[in-house]
């Protein structure tokens, strides 16, 4: 994590963002590609977990830089995930104050019949909004899955196997909020796994999902900020 503590116009503000990958969680993920017209100071937030408006207190709009190195460190590293294809063995939850570990399989039709069904829809329905916005010609080429679609994905899947409970799709559904605490470094390549396992589905060409390209706007604007010596919230 890379911290630092900032002084507001009501005295000082501590914030910190994670300076490596696995420190980010799929949650905080999903909350950046989900917000339109991401911005500088809403990247920070979603990283630290500081509201916008205690950001907006920070006298010098100058002190924000100080993220910059981090931000892009992550987006290589993002860039770096998302050309992987390696899947993790176990990954661990956090339930009721306990940390359950899972092994990982990567045949997601081996689980119950419910969550294969539930999990088929949300990639079918997924690539049908991708292909009624984009058109047919060539559609696996492009497809980016959201973030949102590939935690409902990881809930289905998991569901049972982390509660030991009979399969339930509304608690399944539910279950997204466990997920969104997933660490993305294991989150991601699992979710692509099955999203790549589709019937029909080939390896994208370009990055895997939105996000990329949504961090690399920022990392540049960043920079921009940087070498100009001026900022503005």
């Amino acid at each position: 994590m890379i911290e630092r503590t900032l002084i507001t116009t009501r005295g000082k503000l501590r914030v910190s963002i994670p300076s490596q990958l696995n420190e980010v969680t799929l949650g905080q993920m999903m909350a950046l590609q989900d917000k339109p017209d991401l911005g500088d100071l809403d990247a920070i937030s979603i990283l630290s977990g500081v509201p916008v408006t205690d950001l907006q207190s920070v006298k010098d709009a100058g002190e924000f830089m100080v993220f910059a190195d981090a931000v892009l460190a992550l987006s290589q590293q993002i860039k770096y995930l998302y050309n992987s294809d390696d899947i993790p063995k176990k990954v661990s939850f956090a339930i009721d104050g306990k940390g359950i570990t899972v092994k990982v399989i990567n045949n997601l039709s081996v689980e119950p019949a419910g969550a294969f069904m539930a999990a088929r829809d949300v990639i079918a329905d997924e690539i049908a909004e991708h292909i009624k916005i984009y058109g047919e010609d060539n559609w696996q080429d492009y497809f980016n899955p959201s973030l949102t679609a590939c935690c409902k994905v990881l809930a289905h899947y998991f569901y049972c196997l982390v509660t030991g409970k009979q399969y339930d799709e509304y608690a399944a559904a539910a279950f997204t909020e466990t997920v969104k605490k997933l660490r993305v470094t294991e989150a991601l390549p699992i979710a692509k796994h099955f999203f790549m396992s589709y019937p029909n589905l080939s390896k994208p060409k370009t990055g895997f999902w939105h996000l990329l390209l949504q961090l690399w706007r920022n990392v540049r604007a960043y920079m921009r900020l940087k070498s100009s010596g001026t900022s503005t919230p």
